[in-house]
């Protein structure tokens, strides 16, 4: 995957404030960071949007932008790495490699309750798939999801056995950064119990939600079952408009 310059410009902040460089829990302002790293001032501008937004950073309003004292404390807490709301890059264990198994994959008919979600016409069609997620060899979640054939109508398998969110960045130039989740916990179901090996008394966590690219449009119906080892929810609160 192609490695854009804001985020690499957001990895080096991230380990010169581990590595304690910012006196006085300070960044410098984002000219003098631009000038530094001899990127764009729009790059610039995105890394620090971004490092914001994951809450390892704050403005404080006419005095600078600051490093969140919790980034340092927990740092597990602050795993994201990515520009976009994929469980790839959104999900990170230490010492752990992420993969995907592809369980189904077609083309079919929108239901009226997708065609709603994703605002298309009834008799629109829709990618519909499955897929099972590892940490090494853990199954840990099943994901089933659909997704417009418009948006990405040269969709192959194979491209869903990577991050998805990734493929759409990096070949589209587009980033899904805004989602709405349903969260809950239930009991597991047969398929849960095969899948994540599971007993029968343990639960999941469930996740339901629609993903939206960031000019607005529905991009993917999504619903998640997780192993409850692993359901982990953390959020950054902001309430400045």
């Amino acid at each position: 995957m192609a490695d854009f310059v804001y985020r690499t410009v957001m990895h080096d902040i991230k380990e010169k404030i581990l590595a304690n460089e910012y006196d006085g829990m300070r960044l410098p302002d984002e000219r003098s960071l631009a000038e530094y790293y001899h990127v764009s001032r729009s790059s610039m501008k995105r890394a620090m949007e971004l490092l914001s937004q994951q809450g390892i950073v704050f403005k404080k309003r006419g005095s600078g932008t600051f490093i969140n004292p919790l980034y340092l404390k927990n740092q597990a807490m602050f795993r994201y790495e990515g520009s976009n709301l994929g469980l790839t890059d959104s999900i990170k264990a230490p010492g752990k490699k992420q993969r995907i198994k592809l369980l189904d994959f077609k083309v079919v008919k929108a239901s009226s309750e997708i065609a709603q979600d994703l605002f298309l016409a009834e008799n629109d069609f829709v990618y519909q798939f499955k897929r099972l997620r590892f940490l090494d060899k853990q199954p840990f979640l099943i994901e089933r999801g659909y997704l417009p054939i418009k948006i990405v109508p040269e969709l192959k398998a194979d491209n869903l056995k990577e991050s998805l969110f990734n493929y759409l960045e990096d070949t589209q130039n587009k980033v899904v950064t805004k989602a709405f989740l349903n969260i809950t916990v239930a009991p597991s179901s047969t398929e849960d119990q095969d899948k994540m090996q599971l007993a029968s008394t343990e639960p999941v966590g469930v996740m339901e939600g629609i993903f939206f690219l960031d000019d607005g449009t529905p991009f993917e119906v999504s619903n998640m079952r997780v192993h409850y080892q692993y359901m982990r929810f953390n959020t950054f609160v902001n309430l400045n408009r």
